[in-house]
């Protein structure tokens, strides 16, 4: 039997990260995942240039049921720090929009520092390993049985991810491995994921796919302003995906498709300026044509701006300054980005991530109930989570 100091299951960006700075400390660390080649879901990422983090990182762009306990590890290791490591493997990257910042060529890049780190720091990776079997042998050391049959160590990190993107590998290992050793595991739900539609919405905008609209997308607990794709089967686009996380079965949205202008009031103004003009051609300032065509009936579009009434006007304001639509569900973990809920974060030392009744075992990034805002928190939320584990395993 192979006896290592640490192993880490899932060779993604939590478990790469750990495994690097335990390496650096002269642990003896072994990565074991079910896939064919680390980092499958950094190299998909940001469209092929990984949004590896973000300038405004803040424990208030994350959702847990303990708000808290990201708050350590995110201070301790900061998006700073990872730039840091970026600009010393002397990787190009820029800004796109929010602070998210992307390579500037592949994400292949983030995954050869990451695979250069491991290997300064002596860390072993072995690919397609199933892991069937783990148990706690005693106070400190876990047994692992696996399709190379048994391993042994004294510190067990689980960066096995979430149950997003299940074509890359996503698997609930994680979940039942919480479950094995008396973790309470919170629902989970697919999160930062298109929103589907019911019949008649879907045949109303089937003529807008493919259109993007800067917008206002709120509900009771939170609102995100940025583009909004119409699409063959509902609503995407940075907007959307980041309401999704916060919005609930049944629970309607408010979609404010010109937040900059109240536009009903400014109809009436062009109504006193320009009567002659009709609704259509004043709107089409504002909107793409298949909008005005899909959200203002024609006979009104088509109208000069004297012979419409206040009323009239009021309510065009309405359809596009509050656009009221209940989404009928999500595109659910198959387009997902992330995975909502998780294992219970009051179960986990926020400072070290070693679970509180099983001394040696811990957990880190995405499988734990901590889950960012679109744009590089998730990310940055894996690189914290695995640095403050690999301090102390």
């Amino acid at each position: 039997m192979e006896k290592i100091d640490v192993i880490i299951i899932g060779a993604g960006a939590a478990g790469l990260m750990c495994a690097i700075e335990a390496g650096k400390r002269g642990r003896k660390v072994l990565v074991l995942d079910h896939a064919n080649k680390v980092g499958k879901k950094i190299l998909m990422s940001g469209g092929g240039r990984c949004n590896f983090t973000n300038y405004h990182i803040h424990p208030d762009c994350y959702i847990s049921h303990n708000k808290h306990f990201c708050k350590s590890a995110l201070s301790r290791y900061t998006q700073w720090d990872f730039i840091e490591l970026v600009q010393r493997h002397r990787i190009p990257f820029h800004e796109k929009t929010l602070g998210q910042l992307f390579c500037d060529n592949k994400s292949k890049d983030i995954v050869d520092m990451l695979l250069a780190e491991c290997q300064q720091a002596q860390v072993e990776i072995y690919l397609n390993t199933d892991v069937k079997k783990l148990a706690k042998l005693n106070d400190r050391h876990f047994q692992l049985t696996t399709s190379r049959g048994q391993l042994h160590c004294q510190s067990l990190v689980i960066a096995s991810g979430g149950l997003s993107i299940p074509t890359m590998g996503a698997s609930p290992l994680g979940y039942k491995i919480a479950e094995q050793f008396g973790l309470k595991v919170w629902p989970t739900r697919a999160g930062l994921v298109p929103l589907t539609l019911h019949v008649a919405d879907k045949e109303k905008l089937a003529e807008l796919s493919g259109i993007a609209v800067d917008c206002l997308v709120s509900n009771e607990r939170q609102d995100f302003r940025e583009n909004m794709l119409f699409t063959h089967r509902g609503l995407s686009g940075p907007a959307i995906l980041q309401i999704s996380s916060y919005w609930q079965a049944g629970e309607k949205l408010l979609i404010n498709m010109l937040p900059e202008i109240n536009i009903g009031e400014q109809l009436k103004q062009a109504q006193q300026q320009q009567p002659q003009k009709q609704l259509k051609t004043v709107l089409a300032d504002h909107l793409p044509k298949r909008v005005i065509e899909t959200f203002i009936a024609a006979e009104v579009a088509e109208t000069k701006l004297q012979a419409i009434s206040h009323q009239t006007l009021e309510q065009v304001g309405l359809n596009i300054n509050a656009w009221l639509l209940k989404p009928n569900g999500t595109e659910g973990y198959r387009t997902a980005e992330v995975t909502l809920g998780g294992i219970d974060c009051d179960a986990i030392s926020s400072k070290t991530m070693e679970t509180n009744h099983t001394p040696g075992l811990y957990f880190i990034g995405e499988v734990l109930d901590v889950t960012g805002w679109l744009g590089g928190y998730n990310f940055q939320w894996a690189w914290s989570s695995g640095w403050a584990a690999g301090q102390v395993v």
